[in-house]
């Protein structure tokens, strides 16, 4: 199997068809490409999504905590309901610290206190074989009114589409960060690059997106990056994207840092990018809502009747893999 998430057809031969009992309270269940799922409890309904916890030593214990939930909540954010609970288990290596834990979990508190998320539940403990980064697992959810549910397959014909931030916020981050002696650039334009990491949070962006208008559907650009973003919101709508991409933005550092690994931004993770199908009538409000927080946003293009994504005026085809990670296994072993 490759590294990294499974293939549309992996999921569609090995996991889709075999989901357990048929309920009628899961009112959305799994599909590739697809950040969460619903299910009714009774008025309300309750978003939920599950990711992998990576700590990043290197990053510093509490900046890798921060980092860490930011990416788990990020997926009921775009459900357009504010994340409420979280669930997280940890299979730690032995040679982590109770000290160096702590940062982790302080960190991962305070993000939590401040975005009004309560953890629930949880498992905690070393297992010899356990190694950094992936040291566990976690379920976020979101508990709110159904009609509030902004679907991720929701995009119509007619909408515009923004994107936030840009192609290869998080690796370009990770790898500034991780292997900055080994990347040939100026250390001034490294430095730039880490900053990147900082922007890998959609909570808040997704917040005041809902709340300045009518997002008609929401993703967040991880592993496939922006293009594989494209390509799941189009296809789990069933409809097609036409992008420009001089009108997507691009942060400092990303296209200096993507030249010098020979990495395709467009291709490679980005945590922290939203796509936003919005109503063109709130374009403008859902934009200034963005700007005003200090996030970069581009409208980018529209949802047309059809299929597939058009990039610049030619068709494209969605990516196989990641494009960060042959990368990063390279930077590991230099």
């Amino acid at each position: 199997m490759d590294t990294g998430k499974v293939s549309r057809a992996f999921f569609e031969q090995r996991i889709a068809p075999r989901l357990g009992a048929d309920r009628d309270d899961v009112a959305v269940g799994p599909k590739h490409g697809v950040d969460f799922g619903v299910v009714s409890v009774g008025e309300d309904a309750v978003v939920t999504a599950t990711d992998p916890i990576s700590i990043l030593p290197e990053l510093g214990f509490e900046r890798a905590g921060r980092f860490a939930v930011g990416i788990v909540l990020s997926d009921v954010a775009v459900s357009g309901l504010d994340p409420t609970h979280l669930t997280i288990s940890f299979s730690l290596p032995p040679e982590m610290t109770d000290e160096e834990f702590g940062r982790v979990w302080d960190a991962i508190d305070a993000e939590c206190r401040e975005l009004g998320v309560a953890i629930v539940s949880g498992h905690t403990a070393r297992y010899e074989g356990c190694s950094f980064p992936w040291v566990g697992a976690a379920t976020a959810m979101a508990v709110g009114d159904p009609e509030d549910i902004v679907r991720p397959d929701g995009a119509r014909p007619g909408d515009d589409l923004l994107v936030t931030k840009g192609p290869a916020v998080e690796v370009t981050g990770l790898f500034a960060t991780l292997f900055g002696d080994r990347i040939d650039l100026p250390e001034d334009t490294l430095e730039t690059a880490r900053q990147r990491l900082d922007e890998t949070g959609t909570v808040r962006d997704a917040r005041a997106a809902v709340g300045a208008g009518r997002v008609t559907a929401m993703h967040d650009a991880t592993e496939g990056g922006l293009l594989g973003a494209f390509h799941e919101m189009a296809d789990s709508a069933g409809v097609r994207l036409t992008v420009d991409t001089d009108a997507v933005p691009m942060r400092p550092g990303v296209e200096a840092l993507s030249e010098a690994v020979s990495m395709d931004p467009w291709r490679a993770s980005t945590a922290g990018t939203l796509l936003v199908a919005i109503d063109p009538a709130d374009t403008e409000a859902v934009l200034s809502a963005l700007e005003a927080r200090g996030t970069p946003v581009g409208h980018v293009g529209s949802v047309e009747a059809g299929s597939g994504v058009v990039v610049d005026g030619e068709a494209t085809d969605p990516p196989v893999g990641d494009s960060g990670w042959p990368v990063y296994e390279r930077l590991l072993d230099e």
